[in-house]
């Protein structure tokens, strides 16, 4: 195990010295996973096109296949709290020092807010140049809005119940942690894991070695278990993908055509354009190789729309794959599950200003600006479940003059836009963990340097 100044120690996370036959137990999982996401897709779309409205489909999705994807599911949200709160105790008593906990903390946090920037600054520009509200059918939108009038009720009344300005910063400290626990509040878990790692840090006795030797067990344990579940991934993702198809078939993309496009370039600038150039100037890797040795939690987050779910497989990537630090990438990957959306950021901001093109509201540059904060913002605090965001937009188009009830426009793409939306959010975690684990390891040499003799 790590003793408590952070020697390294055999982990379940160690797994580069892992036999190679589970290393080709994952790459056969990788392709099973594809395989389920594939099959489902084709499956759906078969089922949507010779059967549209049938009985037996809604069948299927009711008593089958939806069942099955939310048993995989509650299964891996069972494991993430957990999971989230050993990891992030751990990670930051392995730093050794709070120097240490200083640097690799200030580091996450600006890059974690200038590349929100950045994601919110293009989601907007392309809005404002392509404007995909001025060509909407309004034909179309009215039967939208309409089958979509239950749904967004609730989402409004959610924004509207949902704790804003004093109170939402004072929520993120619990007064009581198992409460916060069971209530699956990330944020306030969170705080509570920075607060003890920092007090584990602080207080260096056998006593406290011995107490982060049994976190660490937990996380180990966690691991283990969701191992096991992680193997039900490809029937749980040929599940989703075919409640999906066979719901929306090929109406998916036919509606809001311009407004999907929009929002699929704008997470496609950042995924192909700014993490590349992030990766290659500031980690000096290689754009190809990151993309590949992380298509397993790419194909994981797309399929489950939920960057909590994928956090087990992004941490094994990291460890695994990318073969980055423990201690930075667990630190970093627990952090951005919930504060590193850029994908979520940037939906947010096209929704918001599309629902104002197509209901006339002109947004001045200072309104676009505070669209802007509040999306960096709600991109860092936004809970990493699938359709979290929307009730920060209807709390946006609220605060913008924009009718809230505009958002059942949306909510026909929505599930497939989350899945992209999430894709772009851990692969942006991955890249961030890449980056300050560099930029960490460029400082580790720098102090290992001999000091210049004198004279």
């Amino acid at each position: 195990m790590n003793d408590i100044n952070g020697n390294q120690s055999a982990t379940v996370a160690d797994q580069g010295d892992a036999p190679a036959e589970n290393m080709a137990g994952h790459k056969r999982l990788q392709l099973q996973i594809l395989i389920g996401f594939i099959a489902g897709l084709a499956a759906g779309l078969a089922a949507y096109t010779f059967s549209p409205g049938a009985d037996w489909v809604d069948f299927i999705v009711t008593y089958v296949t939806g069942p099955l994807g939310q048993v995989f599911l509650r299964l891996l949200f069972m494991l993430v709290i957990p999971l989230l709160f050993a990891a992030l105790v751990v990670g930051i008593a392995e730093m050794g020092e709070i120097g240490a906990l200083k640097r690799v903390g200030l580091r996450t946090l600006v890059y974690t807010v200038v590349v929100s920037g950045i994601a919110v600054a293009i989601s907007l520009a392309c809005v404002n140049i392509l404007r995909p509200g001025d060509g909407v059918d309004r034909a179309a939108a009215a039967d939208l809005l309409e089958q979509g009038a239950a749904n967004a009720s609730g989402i409004v009344q959610a924004s509207a119940e949902a704790k804003t300005g004093v109170e939402q910063v004072l929520a993120i400290v619990p007064t009581n942690v198992i409460t916060a626990m069971s209530e699956n509040d990330i944020l306030a878990v969170m705080f509570f894991a920075l607060f003890f790692g920092v007090g584990i840090l602080l207080v260096q006795t056998p006593r406290t070695a011995t107490l982060k030797n049994g976190i660490e067990g937990v996380f180990e344990v966690a691991m283990r278990l969701i191992g096991f579940v992680i193997r039900l991934a490809p029937i749980a993702i040929f599940c989703f993908m075919f409640n999906l198809s066979a719901q929306f078939g090929w109406d998916l993309l036919g509606k809001l055509a311009a407004f999907v496009a929009v929002v699929l370039l704008a997470l496609a600038i950042q995924m192909f354009g700014v993490f590349p150039l992030l990766l290659r100037f500031l980690a000096s890797k290689s754009p190809v190789a990151f993309f590949r040795e992380t298509r397993e939690a790419s194909v994981m987050a797309f399929s489950t729309a939920s960057s909590n779910a994928t956090l087990p497989t992004a941490l094994r990537v990291a460890e695994n794959e990318l073969k980055l630090p423990p201690r930075i990438s667990r630190f970093v990957l627990t952090i951005g599950a919930t504060a590193n959306q850029n994908g979520t950021a940037m939906f947010e901001g096209v929704t918001v200003l599309f629902l104002a093109q197509f209901f006339g509201v002109e947004l001045d540059l200072l309104q676009q600006a505070f669209v802007m904060l509040v999306c960096i913002l709600a991109g860092i605090g936004t809970a990493g479940v699938p359709g979290g965001s929307l009730p920060v937009v209807a709390l946006i188009l609220s605060g913008v003059g924009v009718p809230p009830e505009g958002i059942g426009l949306i909510l026909g793409v929505d599930r497939f836009l989350d899945m992209c939306r999430t894709a772009l959010n851990v692969v942006g975690d991955l890249v961030a963990a890449t980056v300050i684990s560099a930029l960490s390891g460029k400082d580790e040499a720098r102090a290992s340097d001999p000091l210049p003799l004198p004279g």
